[in-house]
């Protein structure tokens, strides 16, 4: 019984270990998209290179979460709910994983448009929209940590606000393309821009998913609600 226990105690170490990368991730790939999103606004070059550069600790975290997740299995060999939040761990630094090479393609094309005229108001609508998936992010890692069902339920709901959004601006660009075809290249960019920042929504739900299954070792059983769809197709 007493081994049992020392075991059980190792195990939430080393997962308390994982999480706190898990953790780290997430507020490197929040402050990304927020720096990433300010270095378009404020055509700020160097910002968007450090945000470049940044990913490649994201990328290394990431591989560091994996690593030791393997190591978790093979050594403590857990028991099946246990492995469910070691999986669970995994799944969710890929989804972070993949935000963070999002925002790393926001900085590439805020670079290209800053040698562009500017579309009017648009940079500040991006950051309007980065800020607002940023906190759908910041919630879904909270709702993780405190296994949360209500605030990842509420990060769910919300994403088709992110989607209205995107919905929005999506018109918005194709306007300023009909007017002026000139606009054509840089609206084109802010768009795919835009599409980014609705895929890491995505994300954010996906992890705040995971909260559920963690919670219920089930899925959602509701498919998440979307906001109008304009277009489809990948935007990296």
């Amino acid at each position: 019984m007493n081994n049992d226990r020392h075991i059980a105690r190792a195990f939430d170490r080393d997962l308390e270990a994982v999480q706190a990368l898990v953790l780290r991730m997430g507020g490197l790939v929040e402050a990304a998209l927020s720096d990433a999103a300010a270095a378009l606004e404020d055509r700020d070059d160097a910002l968007a290179l450090r945000v470049r550069e940044g990913d490649t600790a994201i990328d290394a975290l990431e591989e560091q979460v994996n690593s030791e997740c393997a190591r978790l299995i093979a050594i403590r060999a857990p028991a099946a709910s246990d492995l469910r939040t070691v999986l669970s761990v995994m799944k969710i630094a890929s989804s972070l994983e993949r935000c963070g090479d999002y925002a790393k393609n926001l900085a590439k094309r805020s670079v290209v448009l800053g040698t562009m005229q500017p579309i009017p108001g648009a940079a500040g609508s991006i950051r309007r929209m980065a800020r607002q998936v940023g906190l759908l992010l910041k919630n879904a890692l909270d709702a993780y940590i405190a296994r949360d069902i209500g605030l990842a339920e509420e990060v769910r709901q919300q994403d088709q606000d992110v989607d209205q959004m995107y919905s929005a601006l999506f018109r918005e660009f194709l306007t300023h393309m009909m007017e002026d075809p000139r606009n054509i290249t840089a609206c084109m960019h802010l768009h795919f821009i835009a599409k980014n920042i609705e895929r890491v929504g995505d994300h954010a739900t996906t992890i705040a998913e995971q909260v559920i299954y963690l919670a219920t070792g089930s899925m959602p059983g509701e498919a998440r609600p979307k906001g109008e769809a304009v277009i489809s197709g990948d935007a990296g």
